[in-house]
């Protein structure tokens, strides 16, 4: 767990890890390393999506480039007004029916927001709408319609939080493959999700660091 904490968290490569370790007696091969990181990271986010607190319902709305054996795919990402992130999605494709995808899932992990900003796409404005809408006429719910802002320079919020998790896959030196680029994204946005304080604490521990609030995941 210390070797998975470290390589989401810092900018670290896994051979870096692998003499960092063997510093403390253990010997440990740097593909056995990545192994864990792909293994453990599905199940921790799990355990902190059990955790996570609630946002609020004023969203931000963009989507990032992630590249991959050279290629550009995509990471759909929104935050609340606080800047906790709501959710997030990475694809291969970007188009109506991967926009649909993460409004579905948002909706339905925390509920309708009353309002989203994002930038000129007409292409998630029809998708936030229409799964808005999709949520009302099933829940007979009162919730008015969703009010949506278009403007680039409204959405500079969410642009700067994009950074945070670039800063960390810059070092990494690109993905070999969607199925990895996919898990290992899962881990860094779980661990920024960790430091901006949206997890639950363990047995009501007060002021827990970003290490115990990750161990007490794994335990």
């Amino acid at each position: 767990m210390l070797c998975v904490r470290w390589y989401l968290a810092y900018g670290l490569s896994l051979r870096d890890l692998e003499e960092m370790i063997a510093e403390r007696g253990v010997a440990v091969d740097h593909s056995t390393i990545h192994r864990w990181v792909l293994h453990y990271t599905p199940q921790l986010l799990d355990a902190f999506n059990a955790r996570k607190r609630s946002v609020t319902s004023k969203w931000n709305l963009d989507e990032t480039y992630i590249k991959v054996k050279g290629e550009w795919m995509y990471l759909y990402r929104a935050i609340d007004k606080s800047g906790a992130t709501v959710d997030f999605l990475f694809s291969n494709t970007r188009n109506l029916r991967d926009a649909k995808r993460f409004f579905r899932r948002a909706y339905k992990r925390h509920g309708l927001p009353v309002q989203l900003t994002i930038d000129g796409s007409q292409t998630n404005l029809e998708a936030a709408r229409t799964c808005h809408a999709e949520v009302r006429m099933r829940t007979r719910s009162k919730a008015e319609p969703l009010k949506v802002r278009q403007s680039q320079y409204m959405n500079n919020r969410i642009e700067q939080d994009h950074r945070r998790i670039k800063r960390r896959i810059r070092p990494m030196l690109g993905f070999k493959s969607q199925a990895t680029a996919g898990v290992i994204l899962e881990g860094i946005e779980l661990i920024h999700m960790i430091r901006k304080g949206q997890m639950i604490p363990a047995n009501d521990a007060r002021n827990p660091s970003f290490a115990d609030q990750f161990d007490s995941l794994a335990a």
